[in-house]
């Protein structure tokens, strides 16, 4: 199943690009990252059976385990691809939020864009870690 992070902004070169490239290089999954400008720019198609994952502040606050069983889920269901769709500065509307299959936020806090990029790079490494049964998550 692709892990597919959809994200409005350039991340350019600096420590939030280091950080994610850590967490992206230790994927096992298959995993493709696409940038768009933070107004426009072209959508990658959305085949059937994708799952659509918003990150939005008035998303559901899910704990890294719990986040492992949705993955798993839709791996099990046999989805293709699940997209991780990042905002940009002004996140996403209601009509947007409407065609998401899930609405996932980082805590009540706002974070930039580039630093969500991050938790969300490492959140995919931990669930998959957490799949596999290696030992890099410590539940407790």
């Amino acid at each position: 199943m692709l892990l597919h992070i959809v994200a409005r902004g350039r991340i350019g070169r600096g420590p939030e690009a280091e950080l994610v490239d850590r967490y992206v290089k230790r994927l096992n999954w298959p995993f493709r990252m696409t940038e768009l400008p933070d107004t426009g720019g072209k959508m990658p198609v959305l085949e059937p059976g994708t799952v659509t994952v918003m990150l939005d502040e008035k998303g559901e606050q899910l704990g890294s385990l719990q986040f492992a069983k949705k993955l798993e889920a839709w791996r099990d269901q046999g989805r293709r691809e699940v997209r991780f769709l990042i905002g940009a500065a002004d996140g996403f509307d209601d009509a947007q939020r409407a065609h998401a299959d899930l609405l996932i936020a980082f805590g009540k806090a706002t974070w930039p864009h580039l630093m969500a990029r991050a938790m969300l790079a490492e959140q995919l490494w931990r669930a998959t870690s957490i799949l596999a049964n290696h030992p890099y998550h410590r539940e407790g």
